[in-house]
């Protein structure tokens, strides 16, 4: 078996190589016989691209994702399809929302010696037009929040929060609504949407929560999707929306269970995948059971 780490520079607004290494060199001490690397990657899907090379002798291999979740989406694409490989986050960045879902158990992805003695239980995963996505997909406003965010968090007198605050201003002065062509199973959309959420997980845009059972292992996608709205719509419907209970706004909220889901756009736009920004103008997003094996923690309970 091969363990490889996957670290990224630049998560969490600071390189923790180092980091990194200080605790692989000291649980391996103990490991001597273990084949281990620890991997900097170098530009955006180099990571992929490295565990798909890896994986592909067929050995057995678990991948260890040192970043935040767009770490652990890319990392997640590389084991993807490969039966001999399997991956897991070790948080180093901001977001983590994937881990989030675990609740109390989270912070056991923290615990390398737990990691390294941990079982492996397979996930699904979505694709997205050959996009790989483990934990939520979306489109609409919150989507064009978060990819436009960077534009003003290096503001002077603008940072962190405050960022996320001036992008959604714009965007809704922008308009909160827009045009979208929606199918699946057997419904069908034609008008303006706010927005539509697409849960393999629970958590995603740093703690907003719509859905408060999706699981991981189900075989189905929570999807909720959000109808037109106006500004005092929209604050009530984003309230509910963050903390789960958006399915309770039934004049506003469709919620679906099912496994796949076409967005058609008049142009092209922006989709959340994981917190990383993919655009198009029709995304079709399906659900692969059981398509990437995850690394599950020695101690944690919520698959048992």
């Amino acid at each position: 078996m091969k363990h490889l780490f996957i670290v990224n520079p630049t998560a969490g607004g600071s390189d923790k190589t180092d980091e990194v290494r200080a605790r692989v060199v000291s649980a391996f001490a103990q490991r001597p016989d273990e084949e281990v690397e620890i991997y900097v990657t170098k530009a955006p899907l180099d990571a992929t691209e490295k565990i798909r090379a890896e994986a592909a002798d067929g050995k057995e291999l678990r991948v260890y994702a040192c970043g935040g979740d767009g770490t652990f989406n890319e990392c997640a694409a590389g084991v993807l399809g490969h039966a001999n490989a399997a991956v897991c986050p070790f948080p180093t960045g901001t977001g983590n929302d994937f881990c989030r879902m675990f609740g109390a158990e989270k912070d056991l992805f923290r615990d390398l010696d737990a990691l390294l003695e941990g079982r492996v239980h397979p996930i699904d995963a979505i694709d997205c037009n050959g996009r790989c996505s483990v934990n939520i997909c979306s489109a609409g406003i919150d989507a064009r929040i978060g990819t436009n965010v960077h534009k003003y968090t290096d503001l002077p007198l603008v940072g962190g929060a405050a960022g996320y605050v001036v992008s959604a201003a714009v965007e809704m002065f922008r308009g909160i609504s827009q045009p979208m062509r929606i199918r699946s199973g057997d419904y069908a959309g034609d008008g303006d949407f706010t927005l539509v959420c697409v849960c393999n997980g629970r958590f995603y845009g740093g703690g907003f929560n719509p859905s408060l059972d999706a699981r991981p292992d189900d075989g189905e996608l929570d999807i909720f999707i959000a109808r037109k709205v106006n500004l005092l719509q929209f604050a009530s419907l984003i309230g509910k929306y963050a903390s789960g209970h958006a399915a309770e706004l039934t004049k506003l909220v469709t919620h679906l269970r099912a496994q796949e889901i076409t967005i058609e756009f008049d142009g092209e736009n922006v989709i959340n995948l994981d917190g990383e920004a993919y655009f198009t103008d029709r995304a079709v997003m399906r659900l692969l059971p059981g398509a990437v094996n995850l690394i599950v923690p020695k101690g944690m309970r919520f698959f048992d």
